[in-house]
């Protein structure tokens, strides 16, 4: 499953950022990062592709979003589907305001993208692939469903990431991403 890819964008005015979004500590919220990590495995490197695992790091993100003009994000996506569905919206799709917070103090994600834009500079290529998660307990590892999904989402990354003149090899559909621990709850 490793390979190289051919980057046909070879203009410095353009900068790609992937950034795997949520926390590895609750389950399916961090599908994210682990998507992220199975690229970086696959590709090793790419060229004029920035491969990020954001975590939960919030508003310390948002000089890497707006220094980027393609933005693709990897998360867990909440649409009230059942788990394991993939989701995908482009730039005009997201919405850029949180739900509840825990803190005053706590900005989400969405509002960092959200602040990024009132900035103007929100990247003009905007998408995201996210899966509907089956838990967000507090454990290790994704659950059967997420898991299963795996593949879709780095295949479909791939695709994305053509249409924005990266052209990749697909990752072949190994056994529901192997790769990734068991869940494992505390």
């Amino acid at each position: 499953m490793t390979g190289h890819c051919s980057n046909q964008l070879k203009s410095h005015d353009h900068s790609i950022l992937v950034l795997g979004i949520g926390n590895l500590l609750n389950t399916d919220e961090g599908v994210g990062p682990h998507a992220v990590r199975e690229l970086k495995r696959a590709f090793h490197e790419m060229d004029g592709v920035q491969l990020l695992d954001g975590g939960t790091l919030g508003l310390s993100l948002l000089p890497l979003i707006e220094d980027a003009t393609h933005l693709l994000l990897l998360d867990a996506v909440d649409v009230g589907k059942p788990a394991g569905t993939l989701v995908e919206m482009d730039r005009d799709q997201i919405p850029l305001r949180g739900g509840m917070r825990l803190s005053q103090h706590q900005l989400t994600f969405q509002e960092v993208m959200g602040l990024a834009l009132i900035r103007a500079k929100l990247p003009e290529h905007l998408h995201l692939i996210g899966i509907q998660p089956g838990s967000l307990a507090i454990g290790v590892g994704l659950s059967p469903q997420v898991q299963a999904t795996i593949p879709e989402m780095l295949n479909r990354t791939i695709q994305v990431l053509a249409g924005w003149g990266v052209v990749l090899p697909p990752i072949m559909n190994t056994p529901a991403a192997s790769w990734i621990p068991d869940n494992q709850s505390f």
